[in-house]
């Protein structure tokens, strides 16, 4: 049975940081891996995500700020999050695509079970 196990979240002062990370049960070498977040009453959104290779994407609102990673080794992915913003307060999941790198939810299919970072003004 595959699983996502997200760890990392939590309360964190605007400006601070945090990494969370994700460690999966699946060939990673078959899988892209993305982070999503879900805020309150919101819909769930891209974050970013990694291929095997290690390229990358980000969305907008977090390019510059947050950096994805994975160590094939361990079967682990990682968000780094840096100059958090109010507005970063959600719950973070981890997800697993076997495809190609991807932005799109529906093509994801494994997820974790989410992580919450709120972040304090």
């Amino acid at each position: 049975q595959v699983q996502l196990v997200e760890a990392g979240g939590g309360l964190v002062q605007a400006g601070g940081s945090l990494k969370l990370s994700c460690a999966a049960s699946l060939t990673f070498s078959s899988y892209a891996m993305g982070w999503f977040r879900q805020a309150p009453g919101k819909a769930r959104e891209f974050v970013a995500a990694t291929r095997w290779s290690g390229g990358s994407t980000y969305h907008a609102d977090v390019r510059g700020r947050f950096t994805i990673s994975r160590t094939n080794a361990k079967n682990t992915v990682y968000l780094q999050m840096n100059s958090l913003k109010p507005e970063d307060t959600a719950v973070y999941y981890c997800a697993a695509a076997p495809s190609t790198m991807t932005t799109m939810t529906d093509d994801y299919a494994y997820w974790g079970q989410g992580t919450q970072v709120t972040v304090s003004s």
